[in-house]
């Protein structure tokens, strides 16, 4: 067992925070670094997952030999099997010569998995062979290689979902789960958010050469007690717009507001209530879930502003707000000109209660239609742009461009 300091740990690889949760997983990712167990880090986007495989391979016998860290999402799944494994001269077009892959080059030291559950079928067979037996084979060759790598893999998505859907091998799964390791989010660390902000405040101001901003108390409720969708990444990102577009240096409550985005997770019914999260509604979703939660929270606003106009128009006309028109009640006739008769367009005269509209809608579109309209909203806003429409989802590039062929939005 390694007794090491975890302020010492944190200082080292700039990890700020004191949450216990954080402190544990700091704690798991050193003591596992002797060995050479496949570790799984998990938690949301944004949070730091990349400082652990650090840890895990300077603490490791590893130390000196090779640390390579890979972005399963970002490479194209046509040419993941030639990143990872390598390929020989003429394999595919373009193959003008041999290449070595991660796997092979990283021999001896330590290779970062990020976006694991990214990566397609075919790939996780070839990554559990090397897992078990620590052989690949090249891209368009038969000789088998040996390879000597300790794998430390992340993934910001729920992976037994992922094993529940058939989109991610349930044997990998376990091979790479030997040692999980789970960071927490941002809202989980509400003591910790401050420090953060202080700090990136701090390097943005010696990096700008400007002074310090400086958080009001009013400002100071209002950061902790939003709930950071982006995590560590998007209280930076803050960090940093503040500190080069404020003019005035004492930031309140209502200028901070202006940098939070409304589209944050507080407006999910199923995830929030009461302004704070407790542990029973934390909830981690697929990054594709996540579009369906806000297509489902754009309807259930669109229909509870029907039902207010629905509700107008029967005060209007003499109806009961909550029930059938009063006998002597004309369909339209406010609408219309008496000497302009309406043609019956087969709607009904009267709805019986307004509360099965919202019934209706919900039944009437699938997952699907409300996920495609989804991503062509995040389409148009973004001027057609994948990269930032993926990005305004927070999903992964590949992920959207699965999903426009799938739907065939091209």
């Amino acid at each position: 067992m390694i007794i090491v300091d975890i302020q010492q740990v944190k200082q080292r690889f700039s990890i700020i925070g004191n949450a216990p949760e954080l402190n544990r997983a700091i704690d798991v990712a050193v003591q596992v670094s002797p060995t050479d167990l496949s570790v799984l880090i998990t938690g949301e986007s944004g949070v730091g997952k990349e400082s652990f495989p650090q840890i895990i391979h300077q603490y490791s016998h590893r130390k000196h030999g090779p640390y390579i860290a890979v972005n399963c999402g970002a490479i194209p799944e046509g040419t993941i099997d030639s990143e990872l494994f390598g390929h020989e001269k003429g394999s595919f077009t373009g193959a003008l010569s041999d290449r070595k892959g991660y796997f092979e080059v990283a021999d001896g030291g330590t290779i970062f998995l990020d976006e694991v559950g990214e990566l397609p079928l075919a790939t996780q067979a070839r990554l559990l062979r090397v897992l078990e037996s620590g052989e690949f084979i090249r891209v368009g060759s038969s000789k088998t290689m040996k390879t000597n790598v300790r794998i430390v893999a992340a993934a910001n998505i729920n992976m037994m979902e992922a094993v529940n859907n058939n989109r991610f091998r349930e044997d990998l799964y376990y091979r790479l789960n030997t040692v999980p390791i789970s960071v927490p989010p941002l809202r989980d660390r509400s003591d910790d958010i401050l420090r953060l902000f202080r700090k990136f405040a701090t390097d943005f101001a010696e990096k700008y050469r400007m002074p310090v901003v400086q958080l009001t108390d009013d400002a100071k409720v209002m950061l902790t007690s939003y709930r950071w969708p982006g995590n560590i990444r998007q209280l930076k990102n803050i960090a940093e717009q503040i500190s080069i577009i404020e003019q005035q240096r004492e930031i309140t409550a209502a200028i901070l507001s202006t940098y939070l985005p409304d589209s944050s997770f507080e407006k999910y019914p199923a995830l929030y209530s009461g302004g704070h999260a407790t542990s029973t509604e934390q909830r981690s979703f697929n990054n594709e879930r996540e579009i369906l939660y806000q297509v489902l929270f754009d309807m259930k606003k669109d229909m509870n502003d029907l039902k207010v106009l629905v509700h107008e128009i029967r005060q209007k006309n003499g109806m009961d707000p909550g029930g059938f028109p009063p006998k002597d009640f004309k369909p339209y006739s406010s609408f219309y000109p008496t000497e302009q008769p309406v043609k019956n367009d087969n709607r009904p005269a009267a709805t019986p209660n307004i509360q099965d509209t919202e019934e209706y809608v919900e039944e009437s579109f699938s997952l699907e239609d409300m996920e495609k309209e989804a991503i062509k909203k995040a389409l148009d806003r973004n001027g057609g742009k994948r990269k930032n429409a993926a990005a305004d989802l927070n999903i992964s590039e590949r992920t959207l461009y699965r999903k426009i062929k799938e739907y065939k939005l091209d």
